[in-house]
C-alpha cells in the first residue's frame, strides 16, 4: 500500500472508526449515493483529508475526479460550508 492510500486510510478510519480498505474508499468516493446515504467515511475524505492528497488518492485509484468532484460539492451543500475537492474538475 503507498504512503498516500496509508495517509488517506488512517485520517478517514480514525474519524469514523472504520477499517476501510484504499478500494472501499474509491468505491464511495465515487458513487453519488454515498451523499444520499450521508456516509461518514467519504465525507471525511472530502472534509478531513488534505487535498493534495486527496487528489494523489484519485489518481492512485484511478477514481474519476469529475465523480468525486461532483460528489464533493454534494457533501459540500449538504454540510453548508466549501469542500476544497468540491472546486476541483
Amino acid at each position: 500500500m503507498s504512503i498516500v492510500a496509508v495517509k488517506i486510510l488512517s485520517t478517514v478510519n480514525a474519524a469514523c472508526g472504520t477499517t476501510l480498505s484504499a478500494e472501499q474508499l474509491a468505491s464511495k468516493i465515487s458513487d453519488p449515493a454515498s451523499a444520499v446515504s450521508f456516509d461518514r467515511s467519504a465525507f471525511s475524505f472530502f472534509s478531513e483529508a488534505d487535498e493534495s492528497l486527496q487528489i494523489s488518492f484519485l489518481d492512485e485509484m484511478h477514481v474519476d475526479p469529475t465523480a468525486a468532484s461532483d460528489l464533493g460539492r454534494k457533501f459540500s451543500v449538504l454540510a453548508g460550508y466549501p469542500l476544497p475537492l468540491a472546486l476541483a474538475a
